[in-house]
C-alpha cells in the first residue's frame, strides 16, 4: 500500500510543477507579429530573437519553437501545394495519352482499312488503268473500280482531317 501512496504522491508532484512550468499561449496580436516576421525571415537570427522574445515579453526559448513549428507546418502546406499541382499536371498528361491512344488507334484502323483496299485491288482481274474524270459515261464503264477508289481516297482523307502524303 505504500508503494502505490508515494507512486500517487509522486505523480501529483509532477502534473503541479508541470503545470506551472507549461509556457504561456500567444495572444492573436504576438501571433500576428510573428506571422509578419516570418514572411520576411524564415530563418530566426539570434538578434531577431531576442529583440522578438522582448518586444512580445516571452521567453527566446518559446520565439525558437513557435518558429520551428510555423517552417514545418508552411514546409507541409508547400509539399501539399507542390502536390496538387504535380497531380493536376499528370491528369493532364494521362488525358492527353488517352486522347493520342485514341487518336493512333484511329489511324491504325485507317491504315489497315487502306491497306486491305490496295490488296484487294491488287487482287482484282486485270484491267487496263481505270481514269478518273467528270465524264458520266467513263464512270459508268469502270463500274465499281471507281466506288473503291473513292473508298481509298475517304481512307486517306478521313474525317477528322489527317491526310497521307
Amino acid at each position: 500500500m505504500n508503494l502505490f501512496h508515494s507512486q500517487n504522491q509522486q505523480l501529483s508532484k509532477h502534473q503541479n510543477s508541470s503545470s506551472s512550468s507549461r509556457k504561456k499561449r500567444l495572444t492573436q496580436d504576438q501571433v500576428r507579429l510573428l506571422e509578419r516576421t516570418f514572411t520576411s525571415n524564415r530563418k530566426l537570427e539570434p538578434e531577431l530573437k531576442a529583440q522578438l522574445a522582448n518586444q512580445l515579453g516571452v521567453p527566446p526559448r518559446q520565439i525558437s519553437i513557435w518558429y520551428q513549428n510555423k517552417r514545418a507546418r508552411w514546409k507541409t502546406q508547400n509539399l501539399e501545394l507542390d502536390y496538387n499541382t504535380l497531380h493536376l499536371k499528370l491528369e493532364n498528361v494521362l488525358a492527353d495519352r488517352r486522347r493520342l491512344e485514341r487518336e493512333v488507334a484511329q489511324l491504325q484502323e485507317e491504315l489497315r482499312r487502306a491497306q486491305q483496299m490496295v490488296l484487294d485491288l491488287n487482287r482484282g482481274p486485270a484491267q487496263p488503268p481505270v481514269h478518273v474524270s467528270s465524264n458520266s459515261s467513263l464512270d459508268e464503264e469502270a463500274g465499281g473500280e471507281v466506288l473503291q477508289l473513292d473508298e481509298l481516297y475517304a481512307c486517306w482523307y478521313s474525317a477528322s482531317g489527317s491526310a497521307w502524303g
